[in-house]
């Protein structure tokens, strides 16, 4: 019983932790069953191991250490190691595990790894130094000083620091919500650590440990948040296949659209003038909004959608009708969801896709960067897929002449960069017409 009265902070830390988990796992396969899809991310997955690990050499440590005598010093020197390096790694992950949620991780060898240069030097310098590390008796408890025990809090700053980099360098690409977890995560690791640096014998680390993940938990890996996304992202589904099967559609307009737009946005993205204008989220809001594009439709009278031959200059204006009827639509059943920037995009999308470059478009004959981002994607994937499928008034165009198109409409209908974005990747782009890839 005395052993357990020196870590019992930790043995508390560790059962939330395993509670936790427990519910992560349970939750997280009943959603996988309805979604049939995994709804984990990776790195969390990584985290929340490490997690447990931390808490545990911490615990350890924390008896062992006030049984000297009984305990070898060495293996002391060992637990204390296993301890160092799992907090290390854990600030290492949690710092990567940002950055997947906010821009994503890179794809470039160099940048992944000053990912993970700070935790490799501290680690090699957490070894080196380990065995000068001194147990000092305290009032209440034993507790380590050392080179070692310095290396361990200075990563931990760095990784802070490098995290308040990552938001400045991004801020107007992270949602408020991910904006505000970051600042809980960032005052949470600043508290305690302050509080462990000025008093040595608290060692409270592992609540900071509990504390994060709990938030991390809560706020963004909750399956049950997953699952609110998941009814969300059918509902929009249903209503985009309801107008399209009143369109008279059943080529899969939504499909292959959507897959256009994601396509463009994920290559104007290496485009160093887009690089902060597209994040990840963006990427997401985009392949959730693009199927809404035509929503308003559901307001356009079926003899309209569905006639056989041109359309009468009234009957036309009424067409052009739909982008406000979309855009309403959204702004009443999308208005009070939780991802505000999501509903924004859903009516930018619907609302603005017909606009063009030159300001000759409908629904407010808007120009240029007036027209959002989003918006001037879609205008190109929509009209792309609309005249190379095959419609009720009308035979599919060939190919090249749906490239030509777009390629003649740029400056004009549609915004250069975006045009040139599309036609460099036709490859990409013919793998989703002959449904080789979806997106």
């Amino acid at each position: 019983m005395t052993a357990i009265v020196w870590c019992k902070t930790q043995i508390m830390c560790l059962m939330v932790l395993i509670y936790i988990g427990i519910n992560y796992i349970r939750e997280g396969n009943n959603l996988e069953k309805i979604s049939r899809k995994s709804n984990c991310n990776a790195i969390f997955n990584a985290f929340f191991i490490i997690s447990e690990l931390a808490v545990l050499f911490d615990g350890i440590t924390a008896c062992t250490i006030n049984y000297q005598e009984q305990v070898p010093r060495v293996v002391n020197l060992l637990l204390h190691l296993g301890m160092f390096l799992s907090y290390e790694i854990y600030v290492t992950v949690l710092f990567c595990y940002w950055v997947s949620v906010t821009i994503g991780i890179s794809k470039r060898k160099l940048v992944r790894l000053a990912y993970i240069l700070p935790n490799i030097i501290a680690m090699i310098f957490t070894v080196v130094f380990l065995p000068e590390i001194e147990f000092v008796q305290g009032e209440f408890t034993n507790y380590s000083m050392g080179k070692s025990v310095y290396i361990c809090f200075t990563t931990v700053a760095i990784y802070c620091i490098l995290t308040i980099a990552v938001i400045i360098a991004n801020y107007r690409n992270i949602p408020k919500k991910k904006r505000q977890s970051l600042a809980t995560t960032l005052a949470c690791i600043i508290l305690i650590m302050s509080i462990q640096v000025m008093n040595p014998e608290t060692l409270i680390s592992c609540i900071a440990v509990v504390m994060i993940t709990i938030s991390i938990y809560l706020n963004m890996e909750n399956p049950a948040i997953h699952g609110l996304e998941h009814y969300q992202n059918e509902m929009v589904m249903g209503f985009a296949t309801l107008v399209e099967n009143k369109d008279d559609n059943t080529g899969g307009h939504i499909r292959r659209s959507s897959a256009y737009a994601v396509l463009i946005a994920e290559k104007l993205r290496k485009n160093k003038k887009y690089k902060n204008l597209i994040s990840k989220d963006f990427l997401n809001n985009l392949l959730q909004s693009a199927p809404m594009h035509d929503i308003g439709k559901i307001g356009i009278p079926d003899a309209i959608l569905q006639k056989p031959g041109r359309l009468t200059p009234e009957e036309f204006e009424k067409m052009k009708e739909h982008p406000v009827i979309g855009g309403k639509i959204i702004k009443d059943t999308f208005g009070h969801l939780y991802n505000g920037e999501y509903e924004n995009m859903a009516y930018q999308v619907a609302m603005y896709h017909h606009e063009k470059w030159n300001g000759k478009g409908y629904p407010e004959g808007i120009s240029g960067t007036e027209i959002p981002l989003c918006a001037r994607i879609m205008a190109v994937a929509d009209v792309f897929d609309a005249v190379s499928a095959k419609r009720c008034y009308r035979d599919a165009m060939p190919l090249e002449d749906c490239y030509n198109i777009i390629k003649n409409g740029r400056g004009a209908d549609f915004d250069p960069d975006i045009v040139d974005a599309f036609m460099e990747n036709k490859d990409e782009v013919e793998k989703i017409y002959y449904g080789q890839n979806n997106i």
